[in-house]
């Protein structure tokens, strides 16, 4: 099917989108983002992705119609018809003369996409990532859902040159998120991760798996794990959006554990397997 662009209300192909070379997204990162993972055609946790749109936008003081995005979110995914997909949503402030203050006349430019998706790759589900630290030197305000990523680009390049994953942030000792995910720690059986704050953005994964976690009666912590605690951990795990949940088996070149992913891990993944069969409908996947 044809790659379709909706761009401020409009539905174009995507040859035909066009946004202005002076839109504030692109000149200042002005802007936020929220990515959806679409199961056998249907949003996983749509309501609680716009939430976050939502105080992603008054944190900034983005002017969005959070209720006519989502019906037309809704409508694009319908008419974009793919069963494992993901919807990207950006929104920024517009196109302006550029300054650094707020324009006043400029409206926001949104723009989303719908584009096809993969179920977990059977090999990283089986063999385990590998990931390394790295300094945490973003912003104060990580909790925003903001398309300032830089850093988060220059970590994960740096963890890709390195034959790694992901690339887990230390800031003052202390492990806050990956580049691009939500990270994990377990010690004698109890699941570790960085408390909520403006120096971590509240992963919507992360929500889940919290909530499955405590209905599983797996003991949780929501508590700084500190650098020195990391070698230590019996399992690692990663999650996201897109990624779900992945066992980590190596960081900094140490083996995780044993080295393989561990039981944890393979029971809060069976339980977000089953989450989203229940949500969406989607058949099962399992741990291969």
């Amino acid at each position: 099917m044809e790659q379709l662009v909706y761009l401020n209300g409009e539905v174009l192909p995507y040859d035909q989108a066009r946004v202005p070379v002076e839109d504030r997204g692109f000149q200042f990162g002005d802007g936020i983002y929220e990515v959806i993972r679409i199961y056998a055609g249907r949003p996983f946790t749509f309501e609680e992705h716009f939430e976050r749109l939502r105080r992603s936008a008054a944190e900034i003081r983005l002017p969005l119609d959070i209720a006519r995005l989502k019906a037309d979110a809704l409508a694009l995914i319908t008419q974009q018809g793919l069963a494992e997909a993901t919807l990207y949503l950006q929104a920024t402030r517009g196109a302006a003369l550029r300054a650094h203050a707020f324009p006043t006349t400029s409206q926001p430019t949104v723009v989303m996409l719908v584009r096809p998706a993969q179920p977990p790759d059977e090999a990283l589900l089986r063999t385990g990532v590998r990931c390394l630290t790295v300094p945490d030197d973003r912003w104060a305000r990580c909790h925003i859902k903001s398309t300032n990523l830089l850093s988060n680009v220059l970590a994960k390049q740096q963890a890709v040159e390195a034959g790694c994953y992901e690339a887990i942030y230390l800031r003052d000792g202390y492990m806050t998120e990956g580049a691009s995910t939500n990270s994990w720690a377990v010690f004698d059986g109890v699941l570790w991760t960085a408390p909520k704050s403006n120096y971590l953005l509240g992963g919507i994964t992360r929500e889940v798996l919290l909530q499955l976690a405590r209905e599983d009666s797996i003991p949780v912590r929501e508590e700084p794990v500190a650098a020195h605690q990391l070698p230590h951990a019996d399992e690692f795990m990663i999650s996201s959006t897109t990624s779900e949940l992945l066992p980590v088996v190596e960081l900094d070149g140490r083996p995780v554990g044993n080295g393989r992913p561990g039981p944890l891990w393979q029971r809060l993944f069976t339980r977000f397997q089953q989450r989203i069969t229940a949500e969406c409908g989607r058949g099962l996947a399992r741990i291969p």
